[in-house]
């Protein structure tokens, strides 16, 4: 008898955990998928085109909060537990509640849900939500191009829309953002690598993503979410560390799994971080993973007007994720305001209107900072309407892309930007002639 199965996840590794391993696998029974985070996807369904001949109706999906009573309803021996960003001690409050409920409570590994590629695969992966992985992702592009292989970064999944539409999804323009209706949090990740030429892949099925991009490039980059581990077989993992967060490397999951798998460590951020941080991470990561090269760098910061900055009232708008599940209370902007003189930061919380004030209220720990969600059309809108009502002089834009291309700001503005840079040596580029030089 098939293994009737419930797979809690957001929207992303629940969906991969699935297609790879219990798609056509007539040893289970996956009866639900229960979804947390993501807005609305609960009560939605996952499409019979992408669940195999085994759901002819496809699958529910499930607000998460109704856990145990599916557990019992739907007669569950075994719950997969398939999201990130998680402290530890949360995990194993999960697998409490599923195991008192009855069922098994099951964490899936690499070798059950990683797909083997025709390309080499370079990951790039995070201990934690914001530690700098896109601009890591970036650097390793712009070198592997330099030394001349053509590359695409496949991202983690962000499905919010129409998952079968989302299936494979290719990005080369800001025309094909338009054309899938990428939300903010998609654009923020998207746009910085088609800035750089370098094609973006997304979607539901990462095995048919990975095997379209295989047919135009030479490499692959695995462009890591939150601190999830690489859907792909990896030639070579970067895993980028948090000193702003000492201490997370350990104690947050699946970022420990990430630490344990390197190959290489960046330990960034060392320009804005404490030397008693930096070396705490640096003892952490050698005593988990002693053989990993390990990098220093920075992520520097540039406006195009700092002047205008200075002795003004401002809104800082920071990326969401980091904010809310990465725990982060600033981010990229916030720093660009202390540094260039800002007279106030202004708690933008007042102005909140509907799921903005909602967010707030979720995430408590979310201070005195804008968090840019944009996880559809309403919630777009709303934080449009949120930075009109801020009473502010000027609007400090963080996050990777430029706001002001998505929704409409009246205030003035100006826009943070960052980029990884290597302290001293080794850098990626010595490791990367070193693993792939011609």
């Amino acid at each position: 008898m098939a293994i009737r199965t419930l797979i809690m996840g957001a929207a992303g590794r629940d969906f991969h955990n699935f297609n790879v391993f219990f798609r056509d696998n007539p040893g289970y029974e996956v009866v639900a998928f229960t979804a947390t985070q993501i807005p609305d996807i609960e009560g939605r369904t996952y499409p019979t085109e992408l669940a195999g001949k085994l759901y002819p109706a496809g699958i529910p999906i499930y607000a998460e909060t109704d856990l145990v009573k599916l557990i019992a309803e739907q007669q569950v021996q075994q719950v997969v537990f398939a999201y990130s960003d998680v402290p530890h001690e949360v995990v194993m409050h999960k697998a409490s509640i599923v195991n008192a409920a009855g069922a098994d409570f099951i964490l899936m590994g690499t070798k059950s849900t990683q797909v083997k590629s025709t390309k080499p695969v370079v990951s790039i992966c995070a201990v934690r939500t914001g530690s700098g992985k896109s601009q890591t992702t970036r650097r390793v592009s712009q070198i592997l191009i330099q030394m001349g292989y053509k590359v695409a970064a496949i991202r983690h999944p962000m499905p919010y829309g129409d998952l079968v539409k989302q299936a494979v999804q290719r990005f080369a323009t800001y025309a094909d953002l338009d054309k899938h209706e990428c939300t903010i949090e998609e654009r923020e990740e998207y746009e910085p690598h088609i800035d750089n030429g370098v094609i973006v892949y997304a979607g539901v099925d990462y095995e048919a993503i990975l095997r379209q991009a295989e047919q135009e490039v030479d490499i692959i980059l695995w462009d890591g979410g939150n601190n999830d581990f690489p859907f792909y077989v990896s030639d070579l993992q970067i895993v980028v560390a948090d000193p702003h967060r000492p201490g997370h490397e350990l104690t947050y999951h699946p970022g420990e799994t990430n630490v344990r798998a390197a190959d290489v460590f960046v330990i960034n951020k060392v320009d804005t971080a404490t030397a008693e941080n930096v070396i705490t991470v640096r003892q952490h990561l050698a005593a988990v993973n002693p053989n990993a090269i390990v990098i220093e760098a920075a992520s520097p910061l540039f406006v195009d007007d700092p002047a205008a900055i200075r002795g003004k009232r401002v809104l800082v708008i920071e990326d969401g994720p980091t904010l809310t599940h990465g725990e982060m209370a600033y981010g990229a902007g916030w720093v660009a305001a202390r540094r260039f003189g800002a007279k106030e930061i202004v708690d933008p919380r007042p102005f909140a209107v509907r799921s903005i004030k909602a967010t707030y209220e979720k995430y408590p720990r979310t201070g005195a900072i804008l968090p840019a969600m944009g996880y559809g059309e309403a919630q777009t809108r709303d934080l449009e309407e949120t930075i009109r009502n801020a009473d502010v002089d000027l609007v400090i834009i963080g996050t990777p892309i430029d706001l002001t291309r998505i929704i409409k700001i009246d205030q003035p503005s100006q826009r943070v930007r960052y980029e990884l840079q290597e302290i001293g040596q080794p850098t990626l580029e010595d490791i990367l002639k070193a693993k792939f030089g011609k």
